[in-house]
């Protein structure tokens, strides 16, 4: 009866990874079959009543709406604008002036400017932007998207303010804080790696190191060290914003000083000199949503309490041990990002009518992810009211027993694979984690964590991660080719995150 219990309530999640990936439905369609799945498995297989089925859905698509596809909407409106009042050309070029050495130039826009988008919009940003990037300079479009997936990987599960890690903390009900910081420590030696996987590339071997050793740890280091700060004190939402921003500026910094390898050189043509002011005014919706997030975040606390009384707290599930969604109408992250981009556009010289014409674009081009969001989380709630997060928990727990943890992160990467997102994947899986940590009488915070530890290794061989640096560098069709290339990478990341899920259970558990 346990195994018939898991395949069935594996059935939603099955169909997904099928109808992406065999039938290569849209993620909308597939994940709203999903939806239907779980609807009518609750009601005819676990006997959920048909009013709890729905109000356990409903529970869903009001925590995506409000905030989730809010700082989505408000993340890429910020990105958009930016590209219409040129604002992104000014930013793109102040980068690429740093160092004419190759190895540089691709730490700063895979690495640095990678994260940065990553932070700040996520949602194929991080890959496309900098991919395209990289082949405006001359770079081959395979290789621009190889050490962007490399990059992107480890910043994704707090991409677009924090979104799949607050997500996921709100579903399972833990801290933002702690389980940010949880997370950070697991990444920390994933992210010390990335850049030097990313110089290697670049060089095609061990030998391009030589001279690089230092501002390449410290791209590292600089990145890794501020984001454990702000995941502790701060949460979720700045973390990786904030890190990228130390490791670009740290990147710039030893970058300016470094003679370019002559083997390495990049020709770069000369281009016109941006003063103090054109800059501010480029990077200007980017400083606002940093000030505007840090000055609501609960280390002001006075602002932060104030701000939160403006809230409203509804219980929407009608069934038995509903939680409580809590909609904070002013001091939420998409709130500050809109009013950010709005600022910064009219320092960039931005019109309403050119605000109505990106709001309107940026409306058109997440639709569909909009969609899969609300039905992702509507599928996620059916589950786990319903029991079935608990069936799949129980008989994954039971067969693994206490070797689970190893399988952990893969539960993670499988999630980012197939639908593209770490939030999904947090969705999706959280609540086995959480499951799996109280059977086995573990630190929840940890196994939780290890969902998005897997998630790194996910995001850079998801199909759909594939398909957006390809299209950005126009090598439509090459996905194969490129697959190849990735999946080492991505393989050797899980094998060393489930050694290190393995030995962390053990000590912390």
């Amino acid at each position: 009866m346990e195994l018939l219990n898991f395949i069935l309530a594996l059935l939603p999640i099955i169909w997904l990874g099928f109808a992406l990936i065999a039938l290569k439905i849209p993620a909308f369609k597939a994940a709203f079959g999903s939806l239907i799945i779980a609807g009518l498995l609750a009601v005819f297989f676990w006997k959920l009543s048909l009013l709890n089925t729905v109000t356990a859905g409903a529970e869903g698509f009001l925590m995506a709406l409000w905030p989730i596809i809010l700082v989505i909407l408000a993340a890429v409106f910020t990105y958009r604008l930016s590209l219409h009042t040129g604002a992104m050309d000014i930013i793109k070029q102040m980068i690429t002036s740093v160092c004419a050495d190759k190895r540089v130039l691709v730490l700063l826009i895979a690495w640095c400017f990678g994260g940065f988008m990553e932070g700040m919009a996520g949602f194929g940003t991080a890959i496309a932007i900098p991919a395209s990037m990289l082949v405006s300079l001359g770079f081959e479009p395979i290789f621009s998207c190889l050490v962007c997936l490399i990059a992107n990987g480890t910043p994704t599960p707090f991409g677009s303010i924090g979104i799949p890690t607050v997500t996921l903390a709100n579903l399972v009900g833990l801290e933002n804080t702690d389980l940010s910081f949880m997370t950070t420590m697991q990444l920390s030696l994933f992210m010390l790696a990335c850049p030097f996987l990313i110089v290697m590339v670049t060089g095609k071997g061990v030998k391009a190191l030589k001279g690089m050793v230092p501002i390449t740890l410290l791209s590292g280091v600089s990145f890794v060290l501020p984001q454990l700060l702000v995941a502790k004190f701060i949460g979720a939402e700045l973390a990786v914003v904030i890190g990228s921003v130390c490791s670009l500026l740290v990147t710039i910094v030893l970058g300016r000083k470094m003679k370019p390898d002559p083997q390495y050189e990049l020709k770069l043509e000369q281009k016109k000199t941006i003063d103090l002011k054109k800059a501010l005014r480029a990077w200007s919706p980017f400083i606002f949503i940093f000030i505007f997030l840090l000055l609501t975040s609960k280390l002001v606390t006075p602002i932060n309490s104030f701000l939160s009384q403006f809230s409203t707290t509804a219980v929407i599930y009608t069934g038995e041990k509903a939680g409580k969604l809590t909609f904070a109408w002013i001091n939420t992250p998409g709130i500050w990002i809109f009013l950010s981009a709005i600022i910064g556009g009219l320092m960039q010289g931005a019109h309403v009518k050119d605000f109505g014409i990106v709001f309107k674009e940026t409306i058109m081009q997440m639709k569909e992810t909009m969609i899969t969001m609300i039905c992702v989380l509507g599928c996620a709630k059916i589950m786990g009211y319903s029991g079935m997060i608990g069936s799949i928990a129980s008989f994954a727990i039971a067969a693994a027993g206490s070797f689970y943890p190893i399988f952990a992160p893969w539960i993670g990467a499988l999630g980012t694979f197939v639908t593209g997102s770490g939030t999904n994947s947090g969705v999706l899986f959280g609540g086995v984690q959480l499951k799996a940590a109280e059977t086995m009488q573990v630190n929840s915070y940890w196994m939780v964590a290890l969902n998005s530890l897997g998630v790194a290794a996910g995001k850079m061989i998801s199909p759909q991660s594939l398909a957006i640096a390809l299209a950005a560098v126009n090598a439509k069709g090459q996905d194969s080719k490129l697959m190849s290339k990735i999946m080492p990478y991505a393989l050797v990341f899980l094998i060393c995150m489930s050694i290190l899920a393995f030995v962390g259970t053990k000590l912390i558990g």
